[in-house]
């Protein structure tokens, strides 16, 4: 008689149990280049001609033409929400699509000046600053976006009372915003185009968590939990 060891259990019945694929599987990623600098860059030429347009360096009668230069930044930022999309950055994609749509319904107001278009925008630029707000409050170790969010907050917040109120003062102060997002914007660009071009932060924008390890860490830290990551898991 031959001993052998205990045998495995049978699976219930009606239930199948796929086999063991691990040493079958293979994760291909294909890396893309950072698409941020160029949302960022797009934020900050579009901030500056809307500011422009609101601090009064136009002449009357130019708000159409700042809409068309602006309607751009609709593609621009489109595009780089599908690429963040793809690189799985949840955080950009989600702010630079909405950016996109943001200047897309801008742009269309300025040009077709419906009735009640202002307060439209006014209403549009709240929710905006509102969205704005919630993605800040847990975009923290991502500093990049988080500076730039922590911007378009109160710009968006002020121009939505520009729109609303219609009152002068608030309208300087809400293209004096609309300049210093541009101004952060812009940084941020830089520093994350120095940064690809030198391999190393030169700027500094404050990455920290998981955010800095996936810069500073080695291979074993970028793989870990690579298997829970979008697109890899089985659902989403």
């Amino acid at each position: 008689m031959t001993a052998s060891g205990p045998s495995p259990a049978a699976p219930p019945e009606g239930r199948h149990f796929e086999p063991d694929l691990r040493r079958m599987t293979r994760i291909n990623l294909r890396p893309i280049a950072s698409p941020m600098p160029l949302g960022f860059y797009a934020v900050a030429i579009a901030s500056v001609l809307v500011g422009c347009l609101q601090l009064g360096a136009f002449p009357d009668g130019a708000a159409r033409a700042v809409a068309l230069a602006v309607l751009p930044a609709f593609v621009l930022q489109l595009l780089v929400g599908i690429l963040a999309f793809g690189a799985r950055d949840v955080l950009a994609a989600t702010l630079m699509t909405c950016f996109s749509g943001m200047w897309l319904a801008s742009s269309l107001v300025l040009v077709v000046e419906p009735p009640g278009g202002a307060r439209v925008l006014g209403v549009l630029n709240l929710m905006f600053s509102l969205f704005a707000l919630l993605m800040a409050s847990v975009a923290g170790r991502k500093r990049a976006l988080w500076l730039v969010l922590c911007t378009a907050v109160p710009r968006f917040a002020v121009a939505a009372l520009a729109n609303l109120t219609g009152v002068h003062w608030v309208v300087i102060l809400s293209g004096a915003l609309g300049l210093l997002l541009a101004l952060t914007a812009m940084y941020t660009a830089f520093a994350l185009m120095l940064e690809d071009m030198r391999g190393q932060e030169v700027l500094p924008i404050g990455r920290s968590g998981p955010a800095h390890h996936a810069v500073e860490g080695g291979l074993t830290v970028q793989l870990r939990d690579v298997e829970r990551q979008a697109g890899v898991r089985r659902t989403l």
